[in-house]
């Protein structure tokens, strides 16, 4: 492309980049957006095998979340469904039991005795009304040891911090930022959307181009140039295109990459910076051999199984698409082998028969599910660093590990819509050439 002054570039076509650019352009700012990759998307992208739809790994949008706020404001329509708490295990030491999802499966499960029962009861009764604020500096581990008595009450309750945050990581993970993410999962539920999340990049790259934004996928950005302030960006075959605002769309190590070692700040960030991952089995199946069951979540072992296609359109008539995970410490070393094997064998336990179904499998064993841990040591999300960088004038960051507002993809839109609000309340001019 020839040399192309404007008054914003956004490097990285995922979610936030999207989001970003598309508020930015809305605004009447001339947007760039280079993304390196010949698809957008990034995490968010869907894969498509015959008739089945992977997302990378298990993906739900929160129904109460800043997300779905920012979807509905720049006009992103999709279909969904709603998961049931019906069909759901609990797996522990190896056995199955109800999932306690309500009154009854509460008091018929096998997963625990009389008194955890009550305590169970009791703490999902009030989780409500916790001011997480209040704990945000404490750690999951110190509160579940603070607040519940009973050891399989705390068992339970770390299982579902880990399925709302996807985060296995109790001495440093943010008990406020666990508790609120709770909380929202049980007060609004979640979606899985029909056709996979790549209805939300193809929505959000319709938006952005149809406000003014050009989008350049393929190309890499190699560094921002800057002085006493941003001055554009280079890409990796020289060319320069000049831009007075330039907003990072990428990890906290990219960004700082591109920086290269201009910014502190940048440095500092992707220093601390902790991420969460987890690996991940996603299968497709000519038929689910257990229909009634379609979640199952570990207890003593923090595994993950859920049949998406049973409440969204992601597979072949009559077939499944399953998703498996198991939620990795941020401070140990797994052996990708042993993990898929405990993968499989949880589909073994929970969908007996798969592999006599099976049509297509992919085994993801260190998938990026956040670039960043919300720790209780920064604070929980009023710690997270950006949007603006502070000693680079007119840069901005935006992604998951950004911003003061929700968790995983809520995070990375919440962050673009707050820079693109940074940024119009400055005077971007554009660059001369």
């Amino acid at each position: 492309m020839p040399k192309t002054d404007c008054d914003v570039v956004v490097v990285g076509g995922g979610l936030a980049g999207l989001a970003a650019a598309t508020y930015l352009a809305r605004a009447g700012r001339s947007v760039m957006l280079f993304e390196k990759a010949h698809t957008l998307g990034g995490r968010a992208a869907t894969h498509v095998k015959g008739d089945y739809r992977f997302n990378i790994g298990p993906h739900a949008l929160y129904k109460g979340g800043e997300g779905a706020q920012v979807l509905r404001e720049l006009g992103v329509a999709f279909t969904a469904g709603t998961p049931s708490a019906s069909g759901g295990y609990a797996i522990d030491r190896g056995a199955k039991h109800a999932l306690p999802g309500g009154f009854v499966s509460l008091l018929s499960t096998g997963l625990f005795g009389l008194a955890a029962k009550f305590e169970t009861a009791r703490l999902l009764g009030t989780i409500g009304k916790i001011d997480a604020a209040e704990i945000r500096h404490e750690t999951v581990r110190g509160w579940l040891d603070r607040r519940i008595r009973h050891p399989d009450v705390r068992r339970l309750v770390q299982a579902l911090f880990r399925l709302s945050t996807y985060a296995n990581d109790p001495a440093r993970q943010s008990a406020g930022v666990a508790v609120a993410q709770l909380q929202m999962a049980l007060a609004s539920n979640v979606h899985y959307l029909d056709g996979g999340w790549q209805t939300l990049v193809d929505g959000l790259r319709l938006a952005a181009e149809a406000a003014g934004a050009k989008i350049v996928a393929g190309t890499r950005v190699a560094a921002v140039e800057q002085d006493d302030g941003v001055r554009g960006v280079r890409l990796a075959d020289d060319t320069r295109h000049a831009a007075g605002t330039v907003i990072l769309a990428g990890s906290p190590g990219d960004a700082a990459g591109l920086l290269n070692g201009a910014s502190r700040s940048l440095r500092e960030w992707a220093d601390a910076a902790i991420p969460v991952t987890a690996a991940c089995l996603d299968v497709a199946l000519n038929r689910l051999p257990q229909p009634r069951t379609t979640f199952a979540l570990g207890i003593d072992q923090p595994w993950y199984l859920s049949v998406h296609s049973a409440f969204a359109k992601l597979a072949a008539p009559g077939g499944a698409t399953i998703h498996v995970a198991k939620y990795l410490p941020s401070d140990a070393a797994s052996d990708p082998k042993s993990d898929e094997r405990e993968l499989e064998a949880l589909l073994d336990l929970v969908q007996p028969g798969w592999r006599d179904a099976l049509v297509e499998r992919r085994f993801l064993p260190n998938m990026v599910v956040c670039n960043g841990l919300t720790t209780a040591v920064q604070g929980g999300a009023a710690g997270r660093p950006g949007p603006a960088v502070p000693d680079v004038k007119n840069l901005y960051v935006v992604g998951d590990w950004v911003g003061a507002e929700g968790l995983l993809a809520d995070t990375s839109l919440a962050s673009a819509k707050r820079a693109a609000q940074l940024v119009t309340q400055t005077r971007s001019l554009r660059v001369a050439a």
